[in-house]
């Protein structure tokens, strides 16, 4: 499987496809193995499993078939493996994969350039696929319906329109905000698959392959307690095994225990339930300075110093999961979860609101 960026694309040599690359390989400024935690092939990849089940009867479809994989949205909280899943479609169809982001699309003739050098069945990941300038937008409409490309040359009288067909090719995008897309780009996906968060006990031998690939002694304890505090987020997960392994090799302790994780994520400030300092401190203006709520995006933004979006796309998503914070009508609320977590006792009035808003959360 062939990784290529948009910013810096492959030269095809004349007569054939591009060579199957591999990524880079490891470098002697990194570790063996730094490179390989994400899975390469969709037996490997922990989680997910009705979604799995998805893609491995669409994938064997499409090769029984001969055919390109039909064009797939994955839409979910950031960190769960959408990047992932697309470069693993394109290793399981062994095609060439072109990745790159909305935000790199800002011109109608970036999209071109990646669209006129796809092979047949080849794999176009488009991330943040929400962000995609209108115009880029309308040009993936025939491409990805009728596999065409519709250009305009020249300008004002002299202007004709041209069309190019193109190979029979898989589009994956992914957005963390499935609401923002427009309905005639979302209504031309085949298939349109969420990622939810992962439960403590799917976390834990994603935990055990990464302990093995990065030669770590990590306990099935260890293990559990950092799954516990890695908000349901694979990459978080990673994340924190790495900085763990860096507090073991310094303090020369070995294996990684629950006790030790412990005392690595306290001083990350990681709490057990995986909140972090902007977390409790979003938590804590809202019970201690609005009585637990409801508050305003804008409000909570200003006083913690983070961005509305950030907020929204980062941290509330995980909160309102594990039923810390309520989406009202109103504003943001501190559910009584909240309150007990942070040392707080709910009053009465507290509970009464949020009894009464239950059900209107969006």
């Amino acid at each position: 499987m062939a990784i290529v960026s948009s910013q810096s694309p492959q030269e095809r040599p004349a007569g054939g496809r591009a060579p199957l690359l591999q990524p880079q390989a490891n470098t002697p400024e990194m570790p063996p193995g730094e490179d390989t935690l994400r899975p390469q092939r969709l037996a490997d990849y922990l989680g997910q499993t009705e979604l799995k089940q998805v893609l491995r009867i669409a994938l064997a479809a499409a090769q029984s078939r001969a055919e390109a994989l039909d064009h797939l949205l994955l839409y979910g909280p950031p960190g769960l493996g959408k990047t992932t899943l697309a470069l693993i479609l394109a290793a399981e169809l062994g095609v060439q994969c072109r990745v790159t982001s909305a935000p790199a699309l800002e011109r109608p003739r970036d999209i071109v350039g990646l669209l006129v050098n796809l092979q047949p069945r080849d794999v176009l990941f488009i991330d943040e696929i929400h962000r995609l300038p209108r115009v880029t937008e309308e040009i993936l409409y025939s491409a990805m319906e009728d596999f065409r490309l519709d250009i305009t040359l020249g300008k004002g009288q002299s202007a004709r329109s041209r069309s190019l067909p193109l190979p029979r090719f898989t589009l994956v995008g992914a957005t963390t905000r499935v609401g923002a897309l427009s309905s005639p780009l979302r209504d031309r996906f085949g298939l349109v698959q969420r990622l939810r968060f992962y439960q403590v006990a799917e976390l834990q031998p994603i935990l055990a392959r990464a302990a093995q690939i990065l030669q770590v002694d990590l306990t099935p304890e260890g293990a559990a307690e950092i799954a516990r505090r890695a908000r349901g987020t694979p990459r978080i997960a990673n994340r924190l095994l790495k900085r763990v392994r860096d507090y073991a090799q310094v303090q020369q302790v070995s294996p990684i225990t629950a006790d030790l994780a412990a005392a690595a994520l306290e001083l990350l400030e990681v709490d057990p339930r995986g909140l972090d300092w902007t977390d409790r401190k979003l938590l804590g203006i809202l019970i201690e300075q609005y009585g637990g709520g409801p508050a305003g995006l804008d409000t909570l933004a200003a006083m913690t110093g983070e961005d509305p979006q950030t907020i929204e796309d980062v941290y509330e998503p995980y909160l309102m999961q594990i039923g810390y914070l309520q989406r009202t009508p109103r504003g943001r609320v501190a559910t009584p979860l909240a309150w007990q977590h942070l040392g707080f006792t709910p009053p009465e009035s507290q509970l009464m609101l949020l009894s009464g808003n239950e059900g209107t959360g969006l």
